[in-house]
């Protein structure tokens, strides 16, 4: 008796464990489309047209879905910029913001300079020759970790406020936006260039910076008029939503608008920061969103940027300053990563990025924004450093952990990132029209809650996507085990998995379809995610990922003929069929006629779309219109391409061959590259100071990168006694690219300046795990490490 009864308590206590079964109704009220309410859209010489309803932004009166990336021209050397360009197209970004710092083109007032690193018109022309989109923040404060935010020295001596309506200071914004409409004459979108928008301002009346005129322990002045002053943040923040003087500032963002049409700066998109209770232009311009879930202006703790919510109508940081009816949700500066400062060291896990982007897109965005998704340096000018250092920011280093580094190292989340913008890329026009559904318990699950499973649904006509992810900033988080999802629809459900249970492990994201239709054939439910479709002249592909950790599966209707199947197993149940693979690897078939691919997710992080076709490598393949370009740290490469390629490439610099195909219906190649191993000297010349000398001449190959493996406070790099870049240590190693200072390297070594951590530092909260302080102090520089990078051009 008392063994059948432990028997009977274990089994209903394993039933209770299994039962994380989720159940969500898609019977819902859909929310009406309004249009023509905004003063925002145009048309191109071709005819082609650019429309903003308040739901999603319309090309050609389509859906299309912004997937936007900051990357400042001014932090980056111009010799460059179209290698970087390739880099973010590659990783599935279609439209780049880049500020105009007022403060770095007039330096001394009336003198404006556009030349070198600071050529505007030439980065947009870049942008324009790779058929990418721009969106300019014109400013006049732009913020960015720049010195004022962007504020020229001289405008703190003037005699009226800045950032306000006096007649003086509209003046000299009038005077800017002329000389940026001159730069931009003939790249607007109305001229048949990339410029699809402006972004006015930045956080008008909800923050500022501090200006550099201030002293070490005196009280921080900041930019604003003094009437705001007392309403601003040093940086973004939920704000109480009283505004004295919004009318003001309705008025100043007007103005603004006012003067830049004045100025030619005539676009479809007009832009401004809607967080925190910011002024926007009301119905003139489309107010976009933030979320850092990484801050180094707040304590660390568990944010709900990892919790689904309905953005669109409670956009984080909220309250708000307009009515969210109106607009889109558009996202400008989701934080991939974050800035370094002194007091402060924040350290990005890669892996917290994707949850991040897929809870906003499940929440309903209709557009992402990433700020950084390129970091860079920001230069000197007469002896004088630009970055932010009333506030602490490194002198030259602007990495911000991003997913393309200070140099432009292609970094983990730049990879897993493009797993989303693929699928956006494809079905963004699909998800735009959808609604958001949320389960009942997200209306009450708290950011420490790790167990409960965090989901939502974006649906239309019975159709749509289920969002998974499981993953919350400062907090442990386990896989969650024994997950079944169903979907109650009209006059159908739709199960995650068909039947049994999924384990979500942690730190994963998932994007699930539903009644999706795949031309001649509709996939009723899968646990892959849709990745890219291709269209080619031998007919079309539907490609797929698996999710690591997440038992793969297709499901169609039992009608549908399923036929050449490759590495994939068919199980017919009553009314269905279920496709799976039948052992590591891609695996592919066709549903009534409809070519699938599925890809497992290592091989997706690295797939580039070119033309019709996937390519695939752990290299770097960037399309540069003459071929492609391979860059790579290793002198063994392979790329694999689907469908089948062509038999063979030329190679610049590099042996390619032919390799037998990773799987059906791929090519497979290989590319070597002589080994190149550079000659250097590393001297400890003192406790704190070592020099590095290079004994090699590096022109042949595309750069030679540093790594510094050191355990201290910072480090600042120098060059004749002139400082290259500096580094706050976080936990990561430092990283130099030397490829734009080579003809100084010539004749001179770097010093490298290491400074110690003292063990009552303000940052140490941040630091994980603490260095052994000995004697209240640590330094350890443990090696240092340089690796070459190579380069090759790809050509049919």
């Amino acid at each position: 008796m008392n063994k059948l009864f432990f028997l009977l308590l274990f089994a209903w206590g394993h039933s209770l464990q299994a039962q994380n079964s989720y159940t969500l109704s898609l019977q819902h009220q859909a929310e009406s489309i309004q249009r023509e309410h905004l003063n925002l859209g145009g048309t191109n010489p071709r005819g082609e047209t650019i429309d903003v309803n308040s739901h999603y932004i319309e090309k050609n009166g389509s859906p299309f879905y912004p997937i936007i990336g900051e990357f400042h021209y001014s932090r980056f050397p111009k010799a460059y910029w179209e290698e970087e360009i390739l880099k973010m197209k590659a990783g599935g970004i279609n439209t780049i913001a880049t500020y105009v710092f007022w403060n770095l083109h007039e330096r001394q007032p009336g003198n404006f300079d556009w030349t070198n690193d600071l050529d505007l018109r030439h980065f947009l022309e870049l942008i324009h020759k790779n058929e990418l989109q721009a969106i300019v923040r014109v400013g006049p404060f732009c913020h960015g970790e720049m010195r004022n935010g962007g504020i020229p020295d001289w405008l703190y001596g003037q005699p009226f406020e800045i950032r306000s309506n006096d007649p003086g200071y509209l003046d000299y914004v009038d005077r800017l936006y002329g000389q940026i409409g001159r730069q931009l004459e003939g790249l607007l979108y109305q001229d048949g260039g990339p410029v699809i928008g402006i972004q006015l301002e930045n956080e008008y009346q909800h923050s500022a910076a501090p200006w550099e005129w201030g002293y070490p322990g005196g009280k921080t002045e900041r930019t604003v008029a003094n009437r705001d002053a007392a309403q601003v943040h040093n940086q973004i923040t939920v704000s109480d939503g009283q505004n004295p003087w919004f009318e003001y500032g309705k008025l100043h963002m007007n103005n603004l608008k006012q003067l830049a049409q004045k100025n030619g700066l005539n676009v479809p998109l007009y832009t401004a920061t809607g967080w925190g209770n910011a002024t926007i232009v009301e119905q003139g311009s489309l107010p976009v969103t933030a979320a850092y879930a990484y801050p180094f202006w707040a304590n660390p703790y568990p944010s709900p940027f990892y919790l689904f919510k309905d953005i669109k109508h409670q956009p984080d940081y909220s309250p708000v300053s307009y009515d969210t009816s109106l607009y889109p949700s558009l996202s400008a500066e989701i934080g991939p990563g974050i800035q370094i400062k002194y007091s402060r060291r924040p350290f990005v896990p890669y892996e917290s990025v994707l949850p991040l982007m897929v809870r906003t897109v499940g929440s309903g965005s209709n557009g992402i924004g990433y700020y950084m998704y390129h970091g860079g340096s920001t230069p000197q000018f007469d002896g004088k450093f630009y970055n932010e250092e009333a506030n602490g920011i490194p002198r030259v280093n602007y990495d911000f952990q991003a997913p393309l580094g200070q140099y432009g190292q292609a970094r983990e989340h730049y990879h897993d990132l493009r797993l989303l913008h693929s699928f956006l890329d494809s079905y963004g026009s699909n998800l735009a029209p959808m609604t958001t559904l949320l389960p009942p318990e997200a209306a009450t699950l708290k950011p420490e809650n790790t167990e409960t499973l965090r989901y939502a649904v974006r649906t239309k006509d019975n159709a749509g996507f289920l969002f998974i992810i499981n993953f919350q900033d400062h907090a442990e988080v386990q896989s969650i085990e024994d997950v079944s999802i169903e979907l109650e629809g009209d006059g159908e459900s739709f199960r995650f998995p068909r039947q049994g249970s999924l384990n979500i492990p942690r730190a994963t994201s998932a994007i699930f379809p539903f009644n999706l239709p795949l031309g001649g054939a509709t996939l009723k439910t899968a646990t892959v995610q849709p990745f890219t479709a291709l269209k080619g002249t031998k007919g079309s592909y539907h490609v797929f990922t698996m999710i690591d950790g997440i038992a793969a599966e297709l499901n169609f209707s039992s009608e549908t003929k399923i036929t050449g199947s490759s590495n994939a197993d068919l199980t017919k149940h009553p009314g269905s069929l279920t496709v799976k693979p039948q052992k590591p690897g891609p695996f592919s078939f066709m549903a009534n006629g409809e070519s699938i691919l599925v890809l497992p997710m290592k091989m997706a992080r690295n797939a580039v779309k070119i033309g019709k076709q996937l390519y695939f490598s752990e290299a770097l393949l960037l399309d540069n219109q003459e071929g492609l370009q391979l860059i790579s740290k290793t002198t063994h490469n392979l790329i694999h391409v689907f469908p089948q390629g062509p038999n063979h490439f030329g190679a610049s610099h590099a042996q390619i061959k032919t390799e037998r195909p990773i799987a059906k219906n791929f090519s497979s190649f290989s590319v070597h590259f002589e080994t190149f191993t550079p000659e250097y000297e590393w001297e400890q010349v003192s406790a704190q100071k070592y020099l590095l000398r290079l004994n090699t001449d590096f022109h042949h190959i595309n750069d030679l990168m540093v790594s510094i493996d050191y355990v201290g406070d910072r480090g600042l790099a120098f060059i004749n006694g002139s400082l290259l870049t500096d580094h706050f240590y976080h936990g990561r190693q430092w990283e130099i690219s030397l490829k734009a200072v080579a003809p100084e390297l010539e004749e001179n070594s770097i010093l490298f300046f290491f400074h110690p951590m003292y063990d009552d530092a303000p940052y140490l909260k941040d630091i994980k795990p603490l260095p052994e302080f000995k004697d209240g102090k640590v330094l350890e520089v443990k090696g240092l490490q340089i690796v070459p990078e190579y380069k090759t051009l790809l050509k049919l």
